[in-house]
């Protein structure tokens, strides 16, 4: 097996160098770091050409879009998408191989260990734990225990076989937001999506400017309303980019 990671990235100079030196240091090696960047104004890509990475541009800053089309041009045969802000543990490549080679898995994630520069965002984090399990009990059962669904989110790294990515229509490009949980729901048609028992770390950014409480319940709200068919549109609302 060999894995391409895809970075979507608008204006994530703060964290990409260091998040690309956590890559540089991996074992085994990914086959290839790709890009896509949604029109950065901050540096973002001056940061990507200083490390042997494929820099993409999109032609809109669209999260979904942008993994779709680094998907598009990727080479190996597990896609791993990556927020530009979150570290992976030097071994996270032999994590997903060997994930990957149980044929009843079709999609894989991390547990996410969300921190600021000396905070560790322990019920925030918890939380989200939680809701890759209790989102898809509440609203989709009959695929929670049938299929073994669970809903990951960026911040958890997910990972899939190319093929599979390919045969269910990758994420939808007119999703906004809640793009990763959508795509869970096609690939848990060709077999369990796990949470594996490994730890990313992914920055605090929001938590540090929203409070852990207004967080969580924003991250809740997002959740639900998704759950009951709320547009992405709609639920972009709530959720702010933060840089």
């Amino acid at each position: 097996m060999t894995v391409s990671i895809i970075i979507p990235t608008l204006n994530e100079a703060q964290c990409l160098e260091r998040t690309l030196r956590c890559l540089n240091i991996l074992h085994p090696a990914p086959q290839e770091i790709l890009i896509v960047d949604g029109g950065s104004t901050d540096g973002t890509q001056a940061i990507a050409t200083q490390f042997p990475v494929t820099l993409l541009q999109a032609p809109q800053a669209r999260r979904s879009s942008q993994m779709n089309l680094g998907a598009a041009k990727a080479t190996g045969s597990i896609l791993c998408f990556l927020h530009a802000d979150t570290l992976v543990p030097d071994d996270g490549m032999a994590v997903i191989e060997k994930t990957l080679t149980n044929p009843t898995i079709a999609c894989g994630g991390f547990i996410s260990l969300m921190t600021g520069h000396q905070t560790t965002r322990w019920s925030t984090s918890f939380h989200n734990v939680l809701k890759t399990y209790y989102a898809p009990l509440l609203f989709r059962p009959h695929l929670f225990f049938r299929n073994g669904l669970r809903l990951l989110f960026g911040d958890q790294v997910m990972f899939c076989r190319r093929d599979d990515f390919l045969r269910c229509g990758g994420f939808d490009p007119t999703l906004e937001i809640m793009e990763e949980a959508d795509l869970c729901l096609k690939l848990c048609r060709f077999g369990e999506i796990r949470q594996v028992n490994r730890v990313v770390q992914s920055c605090d950014r929001r938590v540090a400017k929203w409070g852990a409480l207004k967080s969580n319940l924003i991250y809740a709200t997002v959740g639900f309303l998704w759950g009951l068919g709320v547009s992405s549109k709609t639920l972009k609302r709530f959720y702010e980019e933060v840089r």
